[in-house]
C-alpha cells in the first residue's frame, strides 16, 4: 500500500458516483490500494467511473461471502476515491489502482441494475489542534513504533512516514491502514468516526491490545529458544506447542495419557496375530513420545485403532443343519438347483472337517436373475454375516489394497474396511459386478483381486495401509458378473464359475405366484383386500409387457397393477372382490409393449423358423428369409448380423452349391441369380446356431419348395453338411413351444441337454435329432416323396410324446458304433412296429 499527499479540502456536498463493493478490505483516505475485480456488476461500475470523471465510491460489504450484495449488505460510510490505473487481465478480471480521497456517506441508491450508482454526501473532517491533541499524536506514534518492532510484517518505511505527519486525521488513517491484525469491524468503526481525536484515542486502545498479544508471543518464543540448545528442529516445534499449551492452560496431555491407557488395556484382551501385536506395541511406544496435537500422533493413533478394530479371530457361528439351510434356500429362491446343491455340499464337508477354506464362487448370468439376492440367502442359510462390495466402475488398485501410510488421509482398502464393519472374520463377502472393473494409470484392480480370490494365497493378504498379513481364507467370497468376457482369464481360473441362465416362462410364473405377487400385495396394503391376479393375467404380463431374462420388469408391472387396484380400493371400498384376468390386463398396464412370436399361417418358400437366445428375453423365434432374383451370383446378407453369422451364411451357400446335383439345380445356377438372405428383427445377432436355418431357406428358395410352418430348427453347419452342437437348447425349445411349433430339429450332439427341458414341453413337442443337413432338408421341406430326392433314410432319432424313438432301415436296431447311443431301455419299455421306444433322460417336471 502507498500513501499520497492530498491538498484538496473536502466539502459537505452531494454527488452521484458509481459504487464498488469491497470484500475483506477497507480503503481509507490518502491510501493507494490495488484491487482485483471479477464480479460483472463491479466491472460495470469501474467502466462507468472511467467514462465519467474517474471518481468512484469504495464501501465494504457486511458479509464477504455475499456474491450479489443488495443495498442493505453494504456499509453506509465509505471512501470517495479516484481511479489511477485500470488494466484488464486475460481471465476476464480487472486490476485497478485506486486512491482514497475523503470520507463520504451514502444517501440513496438511484440505480442498482447494471451497477450500483449512489448519491453520497462528503463527511466534513473536524480539525483539532492544541497541546492535548499533540500529546495524543505522540503517544499514538510511540505505540505504532513499538508495534512495528514486535510485528516484522510492517515495513520500516511506513514508520518513518508516520513520524513526519502532523495532521491528526491523516495520522490515524495512515496508521490504521498498516495494522494487518485489526478486524474489519474495528476498521469500519474507525472509518465512520468523523472526530479525529476520538479516532486517535480508539486507535491507541487497539494498538495497546495488539502490543500485549505480540509481547506474549515473543515471551513464548524466547522461552522455547532457551530450551532448544540440546534438541533438533522437531523437538523445538514440540516444545513450542507445549509452551502455548501452558499459556492457554489446556489439559490435552492428561486426556492423551488416558487414551494410551485404554489402548494398552484393549491390547491385553484383543486376540491378534503375533505380527500385529508386535506392530501395535512398537507404534504405541512411538506414540508416547509424541505431543498429542502433532500430526504424526494422529496418524499413529488412527493406525492403531484400525489394527485393534479388525476381527482377527472373531468368527460367527455357522449353521451346520443341512435341512434348515435347504429350507432357507428354497424359501428365498425358486429353482437354481445347482447353486443350492453346491452350498449344501460345502456345509456338509464343513460340518465333518471344520477346516474347509471358504469357496470362491462366481455367478454369471443376465441382469435380474437373482445373483445378488442369492448371495444374501446363502449368508442367511449358513448363519454368516453378509458384506457387499460393488466393483462397478472401480479402476484404482488402492480400492482393493489401500494406500500406504505415507499419504495424507490414507485408509485401508475396501476389503479390510468391510471386514471391520462386519465384525467377523468369516462373512459371506459379495464382490458385485466384477466384470465392470476398468483399468487406468492407477493400476489394475482385477490384478489385485488375484491374491484375494486365490484360496492358496489369501491367508496372507497384505493391505498397503496395514502392512500386515491378514487371513482371508475363512471368508466365503461370491462374485457376480453379467458376462465372462469382462473377467480376465487368470481371475476366472481362481473361481468356481456357475452359470445362471435366464428364467423360463414356467419359472417366471412360479416366481410371480410364490414371491412377487405376495410381496407387492403386502407393500401396497392389499393383504386384507379380496384381490386376485389370475395365472393367465400373469402369463399375459410376461408375454406382452416384459422381455427380460430376470424378473425385475415383471415385478414392476405387477406392482403397477397392485397400485391401480389400491387406488380403486381407496375410492370404492374393500367390499367388492377384484379379479384381474388376462383380457383386462391392458386396462391396468396400457397397450401391450411386445408382440409374442407365433408361427406363420401357411407354408412359405424361402422362410424358415430359426431359434435364438438373447440376454434380455430368453429364447425367441428367429425368422430367416431368402429371396432369389436374376443377377450375377451376388450374395447379400442383411439384418444387423455380426461377422460370425455372415460367415455361416456363406458356408450355407457353399453347401447348397455342393449339393446342386442332388437338389436338381443347374451346376452354374449361382452365376445367373443374386441371393438375398435377411433376418427381419433389427437387433444385433451373433452366435453359431443359424447355419442350418439359412441353408434350409436357401435350398427352399432355389428349388421353389415351401418350408413347413410348424417346424423350427437350430444348429450350425459345416461345408460337408455336418450339423454341430449349439447352446441354449432349453430356452430355444421353450420359445418353440410358446410359439405353437410342433416339430423342432436339433443337433444329435445336444441330446444330453434335453435333461434340462421341462417334461411337459418335451411331451408336447416332436424333437428330431439330426447329424447331417440332408436329414434337416428331408424333415423341413414340403416334399411329396423325400426318398426320390435324398434316397432312402438312414437311422433317425426323434422324441415323440417324451420318449426317444429310433428308426432305421425299416426295422428296430441298436445305433451303429461310433454314435451317441441312447440309454438302455428300462423294464416294461414299449416297442412298436415303428422302432424302439426308450424312456428319455430325466427332465424337470
Amino acid at each position: 500500500m502507498f500513501f499520497k499527499n492530498d491538498d484538496g479540502k473536502p466539502g459537505a456536498k452531494k454527488r452521484s458516483v458509481p459504487l464498488l463493493p469491497l470484500r475483506d478490505i477497507i480503503v481509507f483516505p490518502h491510501m493507494v490500494s490495488q484491487l482485483f475485480v471479477g464480479r460483472e456488476r463491479s466491472i460495470n461500475a469501474l467502466d462507468a467511473a472511467m467514462a465519467r470523471d474517474k471518481d468512484i465510491f469504495l464501501a465494504a460489504q457486511k458479509n464477504a461471502k455475499t456474491n450479489e450484495p443488495t443495498p442493505d449488505d453494504i456499509f453506509q460510510v465509505g471512501t470517495l476515491g479516484t481511479i489511477m490505473q485500470l488494466l484488464r487481465l486475460p481471465d476476464g478480471t480487472v486490476k485497478v489502482l485506486v486512491e482514497g480521497k475523503r470520507r463520504a456517506r451514502i444517501k440513496k441508491f438511484p440505480q442498482t441494475e447494471e451497477y450500483f450508482l449512489v448519491e453520497v454526501e462528503e463527511v466534513a473532517e473536524q480539525s483539532a489542534k492544541g497541546v492535548e491533541v499533540e500529546a495524543l499524536m505522540r503517544s499514538v506514534q510511540a505505540a505504532f513504533e513499538m508495534y512495528v518492532k514486535l510485528n516484522k510484517k510492517v515495513q520500516p518505511e511506513v514508520l518513518m512516514s508516520a513520524q513526519t505527519i502532523d495532521d491528526a486525521a491523516r495520522l490515524s488513517d495512515t496508521i490504521v491502514a498498516n495494522l494487518p491484525t485489526i478486524k474489519l469491524t474495528d476498521r469500519q468503526a474507525l472509518l465512520e468516526m468523523d472526530d479525529a481525536v476520538k479516532r486517535l484515542e480508539r486507535l491507541h486502545e487497539l494498538m495497546q491490545a495488539e502490543i500485549e498479544i505480540l509481547q506474549v508471543e515473543k515471551k513464548i518464543r524466547s522461552r522455547v529458544k532457551k530450551q532448544m540448545e540440546k534438541t533438533q528442529k522437531e523437538y523445538y516445534l514440540n516444545e513450542q506447542m507445549q509452551a502455548i499449551q501452558k499459556e492457554l492452560g489446556g489439559g490435552d496431555r492428561d486426556e492423551f495419557k488416558n487414551e494410551i491407557q485404554e489402548v494398552e488395556e484393549q491390547l491385553k484382551t484383543k486376540r491378534m496375530s503375533k505380527e500385529a501385536t508386535a506392530k501395535v506395541k512398537k507404534e504405541l511406544k512411538k506414540l508416547k513420545m509424541m505431543h498429542p496435537t502433532s500430526a504424526e500422533a494422529t496418524v499413529v493413533r488412527n493406525y492403531i485403532d484400525w489394527i485393534l478394530g479388525l476381527p482377527w479371530y472373531d468368527k460367527s457361528e455357522e449353521n451346520y443343519d443341512l435341512k434348515k439351510a435347504e429350507e432357507i434356500l428354497e424359501e428365498d429362491h425358486y429353482g437354481l438347483k445347482k447353486i443350492k446343491e453346491r452350498i449344501l455340499e460345502y456345509l456338509a464337508v464343513q460340518a465333518l472337517t471344520k477346516k474347509l477354506k471358504g469357496p470362491v464362487l462366481c455367478f454369471v448370468g443376465p441382469p435380474g436373475v437373482g445373483k445378488t439376492s442369492l448371495a444374501k440367502s446363502i449368508a442367511r442359510s449358513t448363519g454368516r454375516k453378509f458384506v457387499r462390495l460393488s466393483l462397478g466402475g472401480v479402476r484404482d488398485e488402492a480400492e482393493i489394497r489401500g494406500h500406504r501410510r505415507t499419504y495424507i488421509g490414507a485408509l485401508p482398502g475396501k476389503l479390510i474396511q468391510s471386514l471391520k464393519k462386519a465384525g467377523t472374520n468369516n462373512p459371506v463377502f459379495l464382490l458385485d459386478e466384477i466384470d465392470k472393473m476398468s483399468t487406468d494409470f492407477r493400476g489394475d484392480p482385477a490384478a489385485a483381486l488375484l491374491e484375494v480370490l486365490d484360496p492358496e494365497q489369501n491367508h496372507q493378504f497384505n493391505d498397503h495401509y496395514l502392512d500386515l498379513d491378514y487371513d482371508l481364507s475363512d471368508v466365503m467370497f461370491i462374485t457376480t458378473a453379467n458376462t465372462l468376457s469382462g473377467i480376465p482369464v487368470p481371475l476366472q481360473d481362481r473361481m468356481e464359475i456357475i452359470q445362471l441362465s435366464g428364467y423360463t416362462e414356467f419359472e417366471k410364473m412360479n416366481i410371480a405366484v410364490k414371491y412377487l405377487v405376495p410381496r407387492q400385495r403386502k407393500e401396497c396394503g392389499l393383504d386384507d383386500v379380496p384381490f386376485t391376479l389370475s395365472e393367465n393375467a400373469i402369463r399375459t404380463t410376461i408375454h406382452h409387457y416384459t422381455r427380460e431374462a430376470g424378473v425385475r420388469s415383471l415385478e414392476r408391472e405387477i406392482a403397477s397393477i397392485c397400485r391401480k387396484v389400491a387406488r380403486h380400493v381407496v375410492n370404492e371400498g374393500k367390499e367388492k372382490p377384484i379379479e384381474v384376468v388376462a383380457k383386462n390386463v391392458p386396462q391396468y398396464l396400457g397397450v401391450p409393449k411386445f408382440r409374442l412370436n407365433k408361427k406363420e399361417e401357411r407354408d412359405e418358400i424361402g422362410l424358415t423358423n430359426g431359434l435364438s437366445v438373447t440376454n434380455s428375453g430368453g429364447g425367441e423365434l428367429l425368422a430367416c428369409e431368402v429371396a432369389v432374383v436374376a443377377g450375377k451370383g451376388k450374395l447379400v446378407i442383411t439384418g444387423l448380423l455380426e461377422k460370425g453369422m455372415e460367415e455361416s451364411a456363406q458356408a450355407a451357400m457353399s453347401y447348397v452349391r455342393s449339393r446342386a446335383g442332388v437338389l436338381g439345380l443347374d451346376p452354374e445356377f449361382y452365376q445367373k441369380v443374386d441371393v438375398h438372405v435377411h433376418f427381419p428383427e433389427f437387433i444385433r445377432k451373433d452366435g453359431p446356431s443359424a447355419g442350418v436355418t439359412m441353408a434350409t431357406s436357401l435350398a427352399s428358395a432355389l428349388i421353389k419348395l415351401p418350408v413347413k410352418r410348424d417346424l423350427a430348427m437350430t444348429g450350425e453347419l459345416t461345408l460337408r453338411g455336418r450339423v454341430m452342437a449349439i447352446g441354449g437348447l432349453k430356452e430355444k425349445l421353450l420359445a418353440a413351444h410358446r410359439a405353437g411349433i410342433t416339430t423342432v430339429v436339433i443337433p444329435r450332439e445336444n441330446r444330453k441337454d434335453l435333461r434340462e427341458v421341462p417334461r411337459r414341453v418335451l411331451k408336447a413337442t416332436r424333437v428330431v435329432l439330426v447329424e447331417h443337413m440332408d436329414e434337416v432338408l428331408r424333415e423341413a421341406l414340403c416334399l411329396s416323396d423325400p426318398d426320390a430326392l435324398f434316397g432312402p433314410p438312414r437311422e433317425t432319432w426323434e422324441y415323440v410324446d417324451g420318449e426317444l424313438v429310433v428308426r432305421g432301415d425299416g426295422q428296430a436296431s441298436a445305433p451303429k458304433a461310433g454314435k451317441s447311443a441312447p440309454p438302455i431301455p428300462a423294464e416294461g419299455a414299449v416297442a412298436s412296429d415303428e422302432g424302439r421306444r426308450v424312456p428319455p433322460p430325466t427332465g424337470n417336471a
